[in-house]
């Protein structure tokens, strides 16, 4: 802008010279406007309008100023302005960005993860001096450290862990991390999201057979369980018809057996033409029973 401010003032003097020693009005009218918008562009070239929201670092041939907040700023025409926008940027590590990562047991897996960061005002300069641009402390400062974290933690858990059952720890401990390697550099990490981790083909290979694995397992042991249950409900049942016996036959003396053999022919001769041998007068005796009506 200053250099177009100078350019419409030369162009005013030359027009101005050339049209003097003229009659028609236009080249004094073209100098009178070039001379107006050189010095409305010496002006602009003289204010700067930081956004909201942003922290502008002056630099004026080479040396770093104060910071400049949000709002209208006089400087020099020699003094350019980068600005850093203190609003969240998101680093998105996905698709061709993903992480690749070693568990402890050397199973890859592919993170997904979007790393938030601002600029912290104060320290502008700082960055500045690191980065040079917002550009440039992304790429420099933000996206190889945190990939650098991340491996780092994924590298100390199991692979399933990385992809299971800590994800929620790795999480918080990658965030932590990039918080504290961040912080006093000037950059701001308000949050770290570990939104998906996938094992590699070969690792999910390895998951699923172990699965196949411990699933067989699970139902040897519940064979195994079935078994040992029917065996000693089986060996319970045995043991208790073993005693209904020896009750039974501790109950059935010879007395007892010749009275029930005697009622037993009482109650064939009402009904048949029989008639009843004794059954016995001792222990030895054998009970008959005759049939008269076959000869």
């Amino acid at each position: 802008m200053f250099v177009l401010s100078i350019l419409l003032l030369i162009t005013a003097v030359v027009l101005f010279l050339v049209g003097r020693g003229r009659t028609t009005p236009g080249w004094k009218l073209g100098a009178a406007l070039s001379a107006v918008g050189g010095l409305l562009a010496g002006v602009l070239a003289c204010v700067v309008v930081v956004s909201a929201y942003e922290v502008g670092v002056p630099v004026t041939f080479g040396k770093v100023g104060t910071p400049l907040v949000s709002g209208i700023h006089f400087k020099s025409p020699f003094t350019d302005i980068t600005s850093f926008s203190t609003r969240p940027t998101d680093l998105d590590l996905y698709d061709k960005d993903v992480v690749e990562v070693r568990s402890s047991q050397g199973g890859v897996l592919y993170a997904d993860v979007t790393v938030k960061w601002a600029a912290v005002p104060a320290k502008a300069v700082s960055l500045y001096r690191l980065a040079g641009s917002e550009e440039a402390i992304q790429e420099r400062l933000v996206r190889p450290d945190s990939r650098e974290i991340i491996r780092n933690v994924f590298a100390k858990h199991t692979s399933e862990e990385g992809y299971a059952s800590a994800r929620e720890q790795i999480g918080a401990e990658i965030e932590n991390l990039i918080k504290e390697r961040l912080a006093p550099r000037g950059i701001d990490v308000t949050a770290v999201n570990l939104r998906k981790v996938k094992p590699s083909d070969k690792l999910q290979d390895q998951i699923d057979k172990k699965i196949q694995q411990e699933q067989a397992t699970e139902r040897a042991v519940e064979a195994s369980r079935t078994a040992k249950a029917e065996a000693e409900r089986k060996r319970i049942e045995a043991e208790g018809i073993a005693r209904a016996n020896k009750i039974l036959e501790r109950s059935l003396s010879d007395k007892v057996l010749y009275n029930q053999c005697l009622e037993a022919y009482k109650e064939a001769a009402k009904a048949n033409p029989v008639y009843a041998v004794p059954c016995g007068t001792d222990s030895g005796g054998t009970p008959v029973i005759v049939d008269s009506s076959k000869k």
